[in-house]
């Protein structure tokens, strides 16, 4: 739902934001451009570089720690690592200015949440936020969380104020409910791009070097993995290790992943043939008629390769067959949680239906991965890949975790620029898409 009322500051309101991070500074400038004061921190090393960088936006003021925003802010917002939230409210909350709303704008709740409890007074109402798209996205018309925890509905109005100056998509929901949408929207997703980044490193691969990765979905594949590892590795962690329901799934994933693998080897056509056909049948019942939210016309214009059409391969596309036996065993259809989906989660599902709801495309994928084995080797290493990343978040291993994001990231560093402006493009391009496919689905 969108924002409505009154949309101009309040005289006298002060907005707070702690941990000036990417997200932290697109809030504090987007809420400091629509009139309101912004006072904002974040760690004590950074006070110098942050004064200097706000130096010439009237509306935002820099502090040298979170005391100073607290004591003297109406909504406070957490703009932290899910992992670090507990410390930062354990040092930060018990300054809060008497009578304030505070939020966070983590992707994972329950700790953001238990720490809220813990550590804020009692008379410090509790509104959450979460935008569902990256700083570099245009937040108009994007999916933002709001949580009315333990606030007042005047509180909550206060929230949904300040932010609608965002236009994105108000979707209210509890803590719980946003943890299992993010795991079933995100988690896997980025467990997919993540794992086919770490095999492509391994296999000392550019992938849009190769023919065999060219064109069609490869574009979304490429496009999206060096995109998500542009980002910082904490954006991801904290949402794969910390939610219950994104462990789960993410092991789900590397056990597909291996399961289908095994079928490939063993050459069990009947078996492999199977087991794709029902998941592509649970997963897109219903979808049959509508327009498939990504076509030719549209993945041929996002291409890093100059690789000529005629000269490209099939591919077994293993990430994208695992993908939907996952969902499959989870229980999940992607479909259900449109209204509170990423624009990567929508790339990531135009692909995933491309292939599967154009049934020869889907046969030749299935009779070429069984039959050729020219991306044997690539599918044993994101099979690695996989069940690498499954046993980081498992075993709640941050350190793990950022040392498999950073190699593939220093790898890939230098096609970052070119990947973002591209992956930017077809975002708006498949946003557009989206809305059709939306409004298909109401009718």
């Amino acid at each position: 739902m969108s924002a409505n009322g009154d949309v101009t500051p309040l005289e006298g309101i002060a907005v707070g934001i702690i941990g000036m991070g990417d997200m932290g500074k697109m809030y504090a400038r987007r809420i400091a451009a629509a009139g309101w004061r912004v006072n904002a921190c974040d760690r004590p090393d950074k006070y110098e570089s942050l004064k200097a960088e706000f130096a010439e936006i009237e509306n935002i003021h820099i502090y040298a720690n979170g005391h100073l925003v607290s004591r003297q802010s109406d909504f406070i917002v957490y703009s932290v690592e899910a992992e670090l939230i507990d410390s930062v409210v354990a040092q930060y909350g018990p300054s809060t200015k008497l009578g304030a709303v505070v939020g966070g704008q983590t992707s994972c709740k329950a700790p953001e949440i238990s720490a809220f409890e813990k550590h804020l007074p009692q008379d410090v109402d509790i509104v959450s936020c979460h935008s569902l798209h990256g700083p570099n996205v245009d937040p108009r018309g994007q999916p933002l969380v709001l949580i009315q925890h333990r606030a007042s509905d005047a509180s909550f109005t206060l929230v949904s104020r300040i932010l609608s100056c965002f236009e994105s998509k108000f979707v209210c929901l509890t803590a719980e409910e946003h943890d299992r949408i993010t795991a079933d929207t995100q988690a896997v997703t980025h467990a997919a791009f993540l794992s086919m980044g770490s095999a492509w490193t391994a296999n000392h691969q550019f992938p849009w070097e190769e023919t065999r990765w060219s064109g069609g979905i490869e574009n979304v594949k490429i496009n999206v993995t060096l995109r998500i590892y542009s980002n910082k590795w904490h954006v991801y962690a904290g949402l794969a290790i910390l939610n219950p329901a994104a462990q789960r799934q993410i092991r789900q994933y590397a056990e597909s992943v291996t399961e289908l693998f095994k079928l490939i080897l063993q050459g069990d056509r009947e078996e492999f043939t199977s087991r794709i056909k029902s998941a592509g049948d649970f997963v897109f019942k219903g979808q049959e008629g509508k327009e498939l939210l990504l076509r030719d016309e549209v993945l041929e214009q996002f291409s890093l390769s100059g690789v000529p059409r005629a000269e490209r391969k099939p591919n077994s596309h293993l990430s994208l067959l695992a993908m939907v036996d996952c969902w499959h065993k989870c229980g999940i259809v992607p479909y259900d949680h449109m209204i509170c989906s990423t624009p990567l989660f929508r790339l990531w599902l135009g692909a995933v239906e491309y292939l599967f709801r154009q049934p020869e495309l889907l046969d030749d994928c299935i009779r070429f991965a069984l039959d050729d084995d020219s991306f044997r080797s690539d599918d044993l290493e994101f099979t690695f890949a996989a069940r690498g990343w499954s046993d980081a978040v498992s075993f709640k291993d941050f350190n793990s975790y950022r040392m498999r994001f950073e190699k593939p990231q220093t790898y890939f560093a230098p096609r970052f620029p070119e990947a973002i402006k591209l992956g930017n493009e077809m975002i708006k391009k498949i946003l557009s898409k989206t809305k059709v496919l939306e409004a298909g689905r109401k009718q």
